[in-house]
């Protein structure tokens, strides 16, 4: 017969953690919320940076700028892995670092030279228990990244680009789509040609965009095309941020929902053994009044 009290002491520690993973909840759900928001004012600016440099690109004009033009050969590659800087988020960090390692085993077999950075401490301990040298760690994101704190991070990947130390940078981050999907993706954002194309609704209402470019389009393309990168970059930043306090808000809830479960479970099986030691000490107590006639 179980012990009653040995479960009603597992029924107390099992509401000690319902009471943490609701709070964790709360947290992530208020967080999640900014997060989305940042999230969403930027895709709209990023929306229309991108489609600004891909209408210059299709204006007809002899424009061109070096962050557009791919290389004639890659040589060296760059990989970025966004991931948390904590757990409690299901499967979330292990989703990233499976698809950075992928990606990074496909980048070595194909270039030369090859470095990673990982943003993340969960991602950092994962490259590193599976032997990958990290050429940088950032672990100052959280839930707020800062355009500053990306922008240091963007110039750096210009300036190499632009010397021809680095050919091309991949990402591999998780994209906010909605409340209800987030996927994760693996893009390349240097060279920025990716920049220039567009939907097909973009095609057929874009085409006819009229600009006067004052004082010059090389003028203006070189300041619109590196911005339009740091704008990216820091919108893949802000996704990843969103899109980690949904994964930690939907493990928690789980969490406690499964904690409540739990509880109930205890409680019957509390129940029945309180009854059963009860029935068995009646039993005695009838027993030795028996045994006294």
């Amino acid at each position: 017969m179980a012990n009653p009290r040995e479960l009603d002491r597992r029924r107390k520690s099992i509401r000690n953690m319902r009471r943490i993973t609701r709070t964790m909840e709360l947290i992530a759900t208020a967080r999640f919320k900014k997060a989305m928001d940042r999230a969403s004012a930027a895709t709209a600016y990023t929306d229309r940076i991108t489609k600004l440099v891909a209408d210059l690109t299709k204006s007809g004009l002899a424009v061109s700028h070096p962050l557009l033009e791919p290389r004639d050969e890659t040589k060296t590659a760059k990989l970025l892995v966004l991931t948390a800087n904590r757990g409690f988020c299901a499967g979330y960090n292990g989703s990233m670092i499976r698809h950075g390692l992928k990606r990074w085993d496909e980048l070595n077999s194909e270039i030369p030279e090859c470095s990673a950075e990982v943003s993340g401490k969960k991602g950092i301990g994962g490259f590193k228990f599976r032997n990958v040298e990290l050429a940088e760690a950032f672990t100052q994101f959280e839930d707020k990244p800062a355009y500053d704190a990306v922008e240091t991070i963007a110039n750096r990947y210009l300036d190499a680009y632009a010397t021809g130390e680095l050919d091309r940078l991949d990402i591999v981050y998780t994209k906010f789509e909605s409340i209800s999907r987030q996927t994760v993706t693996v893009e390349t954002l240097l060279p920025l040609g990716s920049l220039s194309d567009s939907t097909e609704e973009e095609k057929s209402s874009g085409s006819d965009t009229i600009y006067e470019f004052v004082p010059s389009p090389e003028s203006i393309l070189e300041e619109v095309v590196p911005t339009s990168f740091k704008v990216k970059l820091f919108k893949c930043f802000l996704d990843a941020a969103v899109s980690e306090q949904i994964a930690r808000m939907v493990a928690m809830k789980g969490a406690t929902e499964n904690a409540g479960e739990l509880i109930r479970d205890l409680s019957m099986q509390y129940n029945r053994a309180r009854q059963g030691r009860i029935t068995s000490e009646l039993m005695d107590l009838i027993g030795g009044v028996e045994a006294l006639k």
